[in-house]
């Protein structure tokens, strides 16, 4: 039986990750914070390893004696280089990757930098490495962006929306990312590529909000803004240091297509990812939110 190291094991991504590992027939073992939520995986058998990724001692004892790693842990934070070095130690090969589609933003994000090199780090390694690279992640409450819209059109008849939803996203189900990680470790198809994955097809903001109000049973009135001035502002509390809801950069990200191919995914490891309205109501579901009568 093979041993299966996961960072990131507690978080969104990985709690839907461990498990299917599990019913593969790994052992797994799970790098995690003291502060860490273990029960997300309340009621499955995993090994804990308390420590984190800037602490090199506890990678050393996390990577004993494993077989494979599954780094769903954000590579946007530096420590790739640990990550690499007690994989040396250890004498670790096979490694997955979770990196992001961010990467190819036009914008000048502070994390792009980190991220490019921390997956040139992974590429130049001897590590049998696959990078895999979601879009936006959705399909539960703990999401960070589809449940906060669910909530907010469930509740509100009106949406502002900064420019003019027509940018292309390309969501991708947190079920469909937890099944790409395991079959990509499964194929030697894999080792040494990189992948884009993202939903089964892209859309537009206004598509986006079209479907979750079909999914919810309700109507929205959508009211444009102009994004440069709406774009100012933000960047004003920004440097003011003024806590707000949202940042300009995400105004930015909204407002530039994000659209990939997945082709060579699906040929290498069989992807096959859900339309946006199936990981809608499978999210509605999982909320306990049946839509308006």
């Amino acid at each position: 039986m093979k041993r299966a190291l996961v960072t990131g094991a507690t978080g969104f991504t990985g709690s839907h990750v461990v498990p299917l590992l599990i019913e593969r027939g790994y052992r797994v073992r799970c790098l995690v914070r003291p502060t860490s939520d273990i029960s997300v995986l309340k009621g499955h058998s995993v090994e804990w390893v308390g420590g984190h990724l800037e602490d090199q001692p506890a990678l050393l004892t996390a990577f004993k004696e494993v077989d494979v790693l599954v780094n769903i842990a954000s590579i946007g934070f530096g420590h790739a280089p640990n990550i690499i070095q007690a994989a040396r130690a250890s004498g670790l090969k096979r490694a997955i990757f979770i990196s992001t589609t961010a990467i190819f933003t036009t914008l000048n994000a502070p994390s792009k930098a980190i991220r490019l090199a921390a997956e040139k780090s992974i590429i130049d390694s001897w590590l049998e490495y696959t990078i895999l690279r979601p879009t936006m992640i959705y399909g539960t409450s703990r999401d960070r962006n589809i449940c906060r819209l669910i909530r907010y059109l469930n509740k509100w008849p009106i949406l502002f929306i900064v420019g003019n939803g027509e940018f292309l996203q390309q969501p991708i189900y947190v079920g469909d990312v937890a099944q790409a990680v395991v079959a990509s470790l499964d194929t030697e198809k894999t080792i040494h590529k990189a992948y884009n994955i993202g939903g089964a097809t892209a859309i537009t903001f206004n598509q986006m909000i079209e479907i979750v109000c079909r999914a919810l049973n309700r109507g929205v009135s959508k009211i444009y803004v102009p994004s440069t001035p709406v774009i100012a502002g933000l960047r004003l509390l920004e440097k003011l240091a003024v806590r707000i809801p949202i940042k300009s950069e995400q105004i930015l990200r909204l407002n530039e297509n994000k659209n990939f191919e997945y082709t060579e995914a699906t040929k290498d490891f069989g992807f096959a990812p859900v339309h946006f309205a199936e990981g809608i109501r499978l999210e509605l579901n999982e909320m306990g939110i049946t839509g308006k009568k």
